[in-house]
């Protein structure tokens, strides 16, 4: 990373919800637990958060997509300390995050400056010697076009990055993210920074400063909330989360198999492995805009695994993004047309009178007035608008009294949904986060 040079700084600069003052090292008081708090983005604020990370604290903060809760990336203990803050299991690996394509390159074993042959010979051998420089012009080339921005991207790593950051697969995930804090932090800090999403493992994820604080507001973790500061920081810095679901998640993986006596010219795979706002198409049109299409075979394959399984990117497992109110989806056949009739059983009358309703381009809307509780993720059915949604109005069921069940619907992707490539990618995403948050349980009955 590029170093910044970070000055000494009265603690004054962090400005918190509380009138007390800390230092990276200072106990808060003789509980056993330091308590979350949250801190300015004020540039000196962000100073002290840097110099917090690079000391082995964690620190979440805002990016386009969710809250991050950081640590520095290279540092095991630190990187340990996420996975005990959020409970996470070591199969799910992080996400590492840095400002500059350069870093990002330096992280994977294809494009590392560093020497080192992957293949684990003298790199005599032709085939993978190709192999080598068409991932790192696939890896330079996409993180050029999409970086900084809501895409991660999953390659073999340098043999220097820590396992515990890849669940063991030996593969690991980067992104750069756009918002201005995020970036500011990372520069701070002078070192990568791991962060998955700042809530515990299987929790909804957050896009507030208050969500963290009520997930993790037992942890020591200071929480930077761009709100705060006494007018110091921009305007365009405080909106936090536009994009609102996770980045894109997409794998690189070359063939390992002799390839010289195939006619065919595919080296290696591009797979998505979670949705986001990247799609697979704006995947491939930067691949041929580099001469770099014919190479990779570029495809969807988004995976339902148990937390037991160790995964190459996170984001994988059944359950995730849930409320902590039990959520299933409403079969497509059970979703009404606007000329359709309610048809309800009295269990079912009873059932939904304690439900929430988290709806989509109103595909459950007449049974609104029977619900407890509903809202629309977009009426119009505008996939942008429901992904910078999802997650708040998720959190919004679990404080909705008497909710017993949250109801979504089966989204089955309709004609006018499949249009556009950001269009169709956020509609995948939506989707995704709404499958994972009811486990993948499609029921045809409100029960």
């Amino acid at each position: 990373m590029s170093p910044n040079v970070v000055s000494s700084l009265s603690m004054s600069a962090v400005e918190e919800t509380s009138s007390t003052s800390l230092s990276p090292n200072e106990n808060i008081d003789t509980q056993e637990k330091m308590i979350a708090k949250k801190v300015s983005a004020t540039p000196s604020s962000l100073d002290l958060c840097g110099e917090r990370l690079r000391s082995g604290d964690l620190v979440s903060f805002p990016t386009e997509t969710v809250y991050g809760l950081g640590c520095h990336a290279l540092d095991q203990i630190a990187v340990q300390k996420v996975f005990d803050a959020k409970e996470r299991p070591l199969s799910d690996p992080l996400i590492v995050h840095v400002t500059k394509s350069e870093d990002a390159l330096e992280l994977w074993a294809a494009s590392s400056s560093m020497d080192y042959t992957a293949s684990g010979t003298d790199g005599t051998n032709d085939s993978i010697t190709q192999q080598q420089q068409i991932e790192k012009r696939a890896l330079t080339a996409l993180t050029q076009h999409f970086f900084p921005g809501p895409l991660t991207l999953v390659a073999r790593a340098h043999p220097t990055i820590p396992q515990i950051l890849m669940a063991n697969t030996g593969y690991v995930a980067c992104r750069s993210p756009s918002h201005p804090v995020a970036r500011a932090l990372i520069d701070a800090a002078e070192v990568p920074i791991a962060a998955p999403s700042a809530n515990k493992f299987g929790h909804v994820s957050p896009t507030m400063a208050n969500h963290v604080m009520d997930d993790l507001g037992e942890e020591d973790v200071w929480v930077v909330d761009p709100s705060l500061g006494n007018g110091e920081v921009d305007a365009n810095d405080a909106v936090v989360c536009q994009v609102g679901v996770e980045s894109t998640v997409a794998k690189i993986e070359m063939i390992t198999d002799e390839v010289s006596s195939s006619s065919s010219k595919v080296l290696g795979y591009i797979t998505i492995l979670r949705h986001g706002a990247i799609s697979s198409q704006s995947i491939r049109e930067a691949l041929e805009k580099e001469n770099l299409s014919q190479y990779f075979d570029v495809s969807d394959s988004v995976k339902f695994t148990s937390e037991k399984v160790h995964n190459v990117a996170p984001g994988q497992t059944v359950k995730h993004y849930s409320p902590n109110v039990p959520c299933f989806m409403i079969s497509s056949s059970r979703q009404i047309q606007s000329d359709g009739e309610v048809q309800l059983n009295e269990e079912e009358r009873g059932v939904l009178s304690q439900s929430i309703i988290i709806d989509y381009g109103k595909r459950l809307v007449r049974y609104q007035s029977n619900a407890l509780g509903y809202r629309d993720l977009s009426p119009e059915g505008n996939p942008s608008v429901a992904a910078s949604n999802v997650f708040e109005t998720l959190r919004w069921s679990e404080t909705v009294d008497g909710a017993t069940r949250v109801f979504v619907p089966q989204l089955v992707l309709r004609g006018d949904e499949s249009e556009g490539q950001q269009h169709q990618a956020l509609v995948l995403a939506v989707k995704d986060k709404l499958t994972r948050a009811a486990s993948a349980v499609v029921v045809n009955t409100f029960q």
